[in-house]
């Protein structure tokens, strides 16, 4: 059995058992994946070094390199981000999408959809025959297979069609059928300006996932008067309005843990389920290394899901601790963190 081989079992072991963390088996896991990796990734062999804590590539890399240990050729699948130019884009590679589809489905599943094993779901996304090279678009359109009963596709052609979604939430409400309502923070504001004075009570069991930030689409609204303004408008409470944190360059999600929460009769804050496969660490912006209790730093995301590419990331998103998850804050203002600039320059081999 190859190398990769043992690397893939081991981490379907862990995304097998969502419920159930195993960080010192996570943590071997990673460091074996970044000798790997090293060995087969020019600019991720650059920086790394043996040991617990390897380094992390920053996401500016991938907007001017392909990070993959397999030959262009093998390319099965292209997802880019939605930068506002095409030269900003991050991109993300795949031989194979099976890791990627498993850890989606199994953290999906864990806390979004808990308690039902399908439902009737309405997407404010572009389909994925729409937006090829979006990774959000092709989750979803993997949920549509995963967990809906019927579907309904209310975002085409790069608008909002309102009249569809109107009348497709007044047939949920008619039928006393939940629903899960499923898109992007700019398309769900943008819904708030269409929807005018409409007020509606969706069935019991209704849970809305929004995600993403706004990219100059859409005037921004911060997270918590978003989510008020959407259980208002949907009768949704807010502990079932649940934000999704995924990246292109990882394969991995994070969701809100506060559905799942509700259901078992859990009080707690507000924050970011991490799945036992990722390890998301805040760091000091300088060292890179890990900032202590709950003090903020740039959020690095090791995701033992991203087999094919690079398993340890560092982002530029802002974030702390608290509890047993993540809250993320948002970008760090200005220019890139010291640490994350220093750190790509040697990735690239720029002295």
């Amino acid at each position: 059995m190859s190398v990769r081989s043992q690397l893939e079992r081991r981490v379907r072991a862990l995304i097998a058992n969502p419920g159930t963390r195993k960080d010192a088996v996570r943590d071997r896991l990673i460091a074996d994946i970044a000798v790997w990796q090293a060995a087969h990734i020019p600019e991720y062999g650059r920086l790394h070094r043996d040991g617990a804590w390897p380094p992390a590539l920053p996401t500016d890399v991938f907007r001017v390199r392909r990070i993959a240990w397999h030959p262009p050729e093998e390319d099965a699948r292209v997802f880019r981000s939605s930068g506002t130019t095409s030269s900003d884009r991050s991109t993300r590679v795949f031989r194979d999408l099976s890791l990627y589809d498993a850890a989606a489905r199994a953290a999906a599943k864990h806390m979004l959809f808990p308690d039902v094993e399908r439902m009737r779901l309405v997407l404010v996304v572009p389909h994925e025959e729409e937006a090829p090279d979006s990774s959000l678009s092709y989750m979803l359109t993997r949920f549509t297979e995963w967990f809906g009963t019927e579907h309904t596709w209310v975002w085409h052609d790069d608008a909002l069609d309102i009249d569809r979604l109107e009348t497709t939430l007044a047939q949920a409400v008619a039928d006393g059928q939940a629903i899960a309502l499923l898109g992007t923070s700019f398309a769900f504001v943008h819904a708030e300006d269409e929807l005018g004075d409409l007020r509606i009570a969706l069935p019991a069991g209704s849970r809305i996932m929004q995600t993403g930030g706004y990219k100059g689409r859409s005037r921004e609204v911060d997270p918590a008067a978003l989510r008020r303004t959407m259980s208002q408008r949907y009768g949704v409470p807010e502990p079932w309005i649940v934000a999704e944190y995924g990246m292109t360059e990882l394969s991995s999600q994070m969701y809100e843990t506060t559905l799942r929460d509700d259901l078992t009769g859990i009080s707690s804050a507000r924050r970011l389920w991490v799945p036992p496969w990722v390890r998301a660490t805040p760091v000091d912006p300088d060292t890179l290394e890990p900032v202590q209790g709950a003090l903020s730093g740039v959020l690095r995301i090791d995701d033992c899901a991203s087999l094919d590419s690079v398993c340890c990331v560092q982002t530029s998103d802002l974030a702390t601790r608290i509890e047993d998850g993540i809250v993320v804050k948002g970008r760090a203002p200005g220019a890139p963190p010291r640490g994350c600039s220093l750190a790509a320059d040697e990735a690239l081999g720029v002295s």
